[in-house]
């Protein structure tokens, strides 16, 4: 679908504005060369312009309401705005300056303002509803349209389409409230996490550091005008080896409290009453729409279906992984006694004994190993992976504009030469880029009018960036993450659906990690280590002796790992299950205003007996994923997604062949190909031939035998 202006109304700035045509760089790529940060205001009110067009054109199209005229005529409508959208969320999640903060700010009201609209015009609802209706047509419609409709269907009930109109205008208003506070709540993160630095002037304060560590704190603070000092801030890849290997424990103390307190030190930048406006405009959204909590409303869409459901499975793996929790507790205690410390273990020093006593039970000491794991040969394994399983391959492509000097484009294509699509990788940490690591897309893969569309997709990570001696090197963590988003960009990648809606990982939230975590399974197999990992100054491939120790360790520490995600699961849904009660109306939001947030956080963990020295992997005020990440009461899903990898990657070590082609073919063709398009448990079952199988996640994080 092409986009142009009207000729009559060309201005000299739409023409230089490369969103306002169809792009015309190889493979129809972004044209970052091109994208100023000028060009998004009238570039969105172009699209939404365009968009509105569509809809009338729909509306007024003088024919009886059918699937492909009103149902796959939605689907494809809005392409421009999609295109734009995609561009400024790139640039405000990886390159955010208060330019772009800015755009962000003036333009999420009128974009949740327009979609409204949409949602709530009732001539378009009628026409869904008509088609809807026709159980004889409907009957003949395929598995994949009938996915479609009933996602279309669905998706205006739940916006609000069947409420009166005065509920219908409150409605309105809680969007357009929740859409900034949730990007308030981002925008405070980040600046949290820029304006903080921990600045060393003494070398001794720096005891215990590795040689690569001090070398990129010392950058850091070159850039930053501090010549001969070291800087560390709150991005993972600085204060995580902070804490695992400063001997200092006052500064570790300093720096963990300043990660952990993001959002909440009463500032300008303070999250806490965010997070009650937030809180409580969901559970007043979920009422108006007939629903008793917020998480009863996001659960309907889900695998889990009932908030019931999700503690039951989260209460189940709490029992095996506190226990073991408590016991690693008392080993790293006895750790710091032996050596003569007379503290109690705190938080902030669970890194920094783990690693010691990592290297007394397994003699694996990561800073040995990360020789072995440059970025870009872990890249290059990943990438051996997946053509082992499916046979595609990677070409790097350097004539395709990147928005940022670190990127790096691929072309991928299948085992018979066909062309699949382009991935991107943006590797490194740096300043204005939101924490974490994720996928998403430039223009995901459907059919247009009657055309194949390619996948667009790119993958974001944090990792430690190369210093001036050294080139990019991975911890374990690392590694594993790089396998997990590249699972996901696979998902995007291999979809073959016909519809936009439906195409790549637009499935159930608690689906989506199945693709992305079945890969980390592959990531330290010794079949696999010996593809990829090489040391960067030797060039010898991996030891089996390091192999061993890798596997070795393989359940080491996972009381921690899993206890603070199951936490910060169960604070999810804390304060997701917040209900209405006799004394509470939502209207005035008088309860939740007067929460206490960190007492509210703390008496949860409290209630399911969180240990002192472990908190949740995240804490509310910094919890992005639920407080503007999309994954609101879904923070299980990541638990529940383990179920189904844990199990599905026992089919291929039941065929005793990890890259079993037949198992591979079946995973491809029933999971990562079908996107949206079938109920996910009838996808897995296809592939699998049965339900999951629960005991593999404790087997796979070493609880069960």
């Amino acid at each position: 679908m092409v986009y142009s202006c009207n000729n009559s109304t060309t201005t000299n700035k739409e023409i230089d504005n490369p969103f306002f045509s169809e792009y015309t760089t190889p493979d129809g790529v972004p044209p970052f060369d091109k994208i100023e940060a000028g060009h998004f205001m009238p570039a969105f009110e172009e699209a939404m312009n365009q968009h509105n067009k569509e809809i009338d054109a729909i509306l007024s199209s003088g024919e009886q309401p059918s699937f492909e005229n009103t149902i796959v005529a939605l689907d494809e409508s809005g392409r421009m705005l999609g295109r734009v959208g995609a561009a400024l969320s790139i640039m405000t999640g990886t390159m955010s300056d208060s330019v772009y903060q800015n755009i962000e700010k003036e333009i999420t009201p009128k974009l949740t303002e327009h979609y409204d609209n949409i949602n709530f015009n009732e001539d378009l609802f009628s026409r869904i509803k008509v088609v809807q209706d026709d159980t004889v047509k409907v009957n003949k419609l395929t598995t994949e349209q009938k996915q479609l409709l009933d996602r279309t269907y669905k998706g205006f009930v739940r916006s609000g389409i069947m409420l009166d109109g005065s509920k219908q205008a409150r409605l309105r208003e809680i969007n357009k409230e929740l859409s900034n506070a949730t990007l308030d709540f981002a925008q405070n993160l980040l600046k949290e996490t820029d304006s903080y630095q921990l600045i060393i002037e003494k070398e001794e304060d720096l005891a215990g550091l590795p040689e690569d560590i001090k070398a990129a704190a010392a950058k850091t603070a070159a850039s930053k005008g501090l010549e001969g000092k070291w800087v560390f801030g709150l991005s993972k890849p600085s204060w995580e080896p902070f804490l695992q290997y400063a001997d200092n424990r006052e500064l570790r103390e300093k720096l963990y409290k300043a990660m952990y307190d993001r959002g909440n030190n009463d500032n300008e930048n303070d999250n806490k009453e965010i997070i009650k406006k937030i809180v409580s405009l969901r559970l007043e959204k979920a009422n108006l729409l007939g629903y008793n909590t917020h998480a009863d409303y996001v659960l309907e869409q889900t695998m889990a279906k009932t908030p019931d459901n999700v503690m039951n499975l989260l209460n189940s793996i709490w029992e095996h992984a506190l226990p073991q929790a408590k016991k690693e507790a008392a080993e790293l205690q006895a750790i710091a006694k032996k050596e003569g410390k007379d503290i109690k273990l705190e938080s902030w020093d669970w890194w920094y004994y783990a690693e010691k006593l990592r290297k007394e039970k397994y003699a694996l000491d990561e800073e040995a190993l990360k020789p072995y794991f440059e970025a870009d040969n872990v890249r290059k394994g990943i990438f051996a992976v997946a053509n082992k399983l499916y046979g595609i391959t990677f070409k790097q492509r350097t004539d395709i504009p990147i928005y940022q000097a670190d990127v790096k484009a691929y072309q991928v294509d299948d085992a018979d030469g066909s062309f699949i699509g382009i991935i991107y990788f943006d590797d490194f940490a740096r300043e204005g880029k939101r924490a974490g690591a994720w996928m998403s897309s430039f223009r995901k893969q459907e059919v247009l009018n009657g055309e194949s569309v390619h996948p667009l997709i790119y993958n974001v990570g944090n990792y430690n960036p190369p210093t001036d001696n050294k080139p990019a090197l991975l911890t374990l963590d690392q590694v594993e993450t790089m396998f997990h988003e590249f699972g996901h960009g696979l998902h995007g990648l291999l979809s073959k659906c016909n519809y936009h809606g439906l195409s790549g990982t637009s499935v159930a939230r608690d689906f989506v990690e199945l693709p992305s975590q079945i890969m980390e399974h592959w990531a330290f197999e010794p079949e696999v280590l010996k593809i990829y990992a090489k040391h960067y100054q030797t060039k010898k491939t991996i030891p089996d002796e390091l192999i061993k120790k890798i596997q070795n360790a393989g359940y080491f520490n996972q009381g921690f790992m899993t206890t603070e995600l199951v936490a910060a699961a169960i604070l999810d849904m804390k304060w997701h299950t917040l209900a209405k009660t006799p004394n509470f109306d939502p209207r005035q939001i008088e309860a939740v205003e007067k929460l206490d947030v960190n007492k509210f956080e703390a008496d949860a963990m409290k209630e399911i007996g969180l240990i002192d020295e472990i908190i949740p992997r995240y804490r509310s005020t910094y919890f992005s994923h639920i407080f503007s990440g999309g994954y609101s009461a879904g923070y299980y899903s990541y638990l529940w997604s383990e179920v189904l990898d844990s199990d599905a990657y026992q089919a291929f070590v039941e065929k005793g062949n990890i890259f079993d082609q037949e198992t591979a073919k079946s995973f491809r063709e029933n999971v990562l190909s079908k996107g949206g398009s079938d109920e996910p448990m009838t996808l897995y079952k296809k592939f699998r031939g049965a339900e999951p199988k629960p005991e593999y996640l404790l087997k796979n994080r070493g609880f069960v035998k």
